[in-house]
Protein backbone atom coordinates (compact mmCIF):
# COMPACT_ATOMS: atom_id res chain seq x y z
CA UNK A 1 0.00 0.00 0.00
CA UNK A 2 2.87 2.40 -0.32
CA UNK A 3 3.57 5.73 -1.76
CA UNK A 4 2.50 5.83 -5.30
CA UNK A 5 5.17 5.65 -7.95
CA UNK A 6 6.44 8.95 -10.61
CA UNK A 7 4.18 6.76 -13.19
CA UNK A 8 0.62 7.58 -11.02
CA UNK A 9 1.63 11.09 -10.13
CA UNK A 10 1.93 11.51 -13.69
CA UNK A 11 -1.20 9.76 -14.96
CA UNK A 12 -2.78 12.04 -12.41
CA UNK A 13 -1.13 15.34 -13.69
CA UNK A 14 -2.54 14.49 -17.29
CA UNK A 15 -6.11 13.93 -15.81
CA UNK A 16 -6.15 17.33 -14.37
CA UNK A 17 -4.29 19.06 -17.58
CA UNK A 18 -7.48 17.13 -19.89
CA UNK A 19 -9.89 18.75 -17.00
CA UNK A 20 -8.46 21.70 -16.77
CA UNK A 21 -6.77 22.55 -19.88
CA UNK A 22 -3.30 24.27 -19.66
CA UNK A 23 -4.76 28.06 -19.63
CA UNK A 24 -7.35 27.48 -16.87
CA UNK A 25 -4.30 25.43 -14.86
CA UNK A 26 -2.33 28.75 -15.65
CA UNK A 27 -4.44 31.67 -14.42
CA UNK A 28 -4.96 29.20 -10.97
CA UNK A 29 -1.16 29.66 -10.97
CA UNK A 30 -0.77 33.30 -11.65
CA UNK A 31 -3.82 33.78 -9.18
CA UNK A 32 -2.13 31.64 -6.65
CA UNK A 33 1.44 33.70 -7.03
CA UNK A 34 0.03 36.84 -6.88
CA UNK A 35 -1.74 35.86 -3.65
CA UNK A 36 1.53 34.82 -1.88
CA UNK A 37 3.26 37.59 -2.61
CA UNK A 38 0.47 40.26 -1.01
CA UNK A 39 0.86 38.20 1.64
CA UNK A 40 4.61 38.09 2.07
CA UNK A 41 4.35 42.19 0.91
CA UNK A 42 1.25 42.36 4.28
CA UNK A 43 3.91 41.00 6.45
CA UNK A 44 6.63 43.12 5.95
CA UNK A 45 4.23 46.04 5.99
CA UNK A 46 3.33 44.82 9.59
CA UNK A 47 6.64 44.44 11.24
CA UNK A 48 7.43 47.62 9.68
CA UNK A 49 4.71 49.57 11.41
CA UNK A 50 5.64 47.91 14.63
CA UNK A 51 9.10 49.54 13.90
CA UNK A 52 8.35 52.62 12.93
CA UNK A 53 6.14 52.64 16.44
CA UNK A 54 7.52 54.40 19.48
CA UNK A 55 8.82 51.78 21.51
CA UNK A 56 6.95 51.82 25.26
CA UNK A 57 8.37 53.92 28.06
CA UNK A 58 10.71 52.17 30.09
CA UNK A 59 9.11 52.43 33.61
CA UNK A 60 11.93 52.82 36.59
CA UNK A 61 12.23 51.31 40.05
CA UNK A 62 9.83 54.28 41.43
CA UNK A 63 7.18 53.21 44.09
CA UNK A 64 3.92 54.47 44.94
CA UNK A 65 2.80 54.52 48.18
CA UNK A 66 -1.52 54.55 48.78
CA UNK A 67 -3.76 54.15 51.29
CA UNK A 68 -6.64 51.96 50.02
CA UNK A 69 -10.33 52.52 51.95
CA UNK A 70 -13.52 50.67 51.84
CA UNK A 71 -16.07 51.92 49.96
CA UNK A 72 -19.13 52.84 52.05
CA UNK A 73 -22.65 52.17 50.70
CA UNK A 74 -25.22 55.28 50.16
Amino acid sequence: MGSFSIWHWLIVLLIIVLIFGTKKLRNIGQDLGGAVKGFKDGMKEGTAEKAAEAPPQQVTGQTIEGEVKEKTKS
